[in-house]
């Protein structure tokens, strides 16, 4: 996120806060209930934010985490194109050995 971003973020959150101090003072809250109430919804929206903040961290849904998957994936598919008809078909022949063993070994 660029800095340019997060300033318009803070001008944005100051004028909602603002925006909801003004809408409570017009329905008749009196200054101080109208302060209140607005500081309640703005640290309901931060805990909510924070929220879905923890979950896509401990989920691993955040964008480090599928950026890196995605550069390994590459590396991966990179490392598989260079790979000569003879090694690949040696690789594959790896593989259905290592299948076979897994399915014939006796599950614990």
């Amino acid at each position: 996120m660029r800095r340019v971003d997060v300033i318009g973020i803070g001008i944005g959150l100051l004028a909602a806060g603002g925006l909801a101090f003004v809408v409570f003072r017009l329905i008749g809250a009196d200054p101080a209930n109208a302060g209140i109430w607005t500081q309640a919804l703005l640290v309901a929206g931060l805990i909510g934010w924070l929220a879905t903040y923890v979950l896509r961290a401990v989920s691993g849904n955040m964008t480090y985490h599928q950026q890196r998957r995605e550069y390994d994936d590459a590396v991966l598919q990179k490392r598989l194109d260079e790979l000569t008809p003879e090694e690949l078909a040696q690789l594959q022949a790896e593989i259905e050995q290592e299948k076979s063993a897994s399915n014939n070994s006796p599950s614990s």
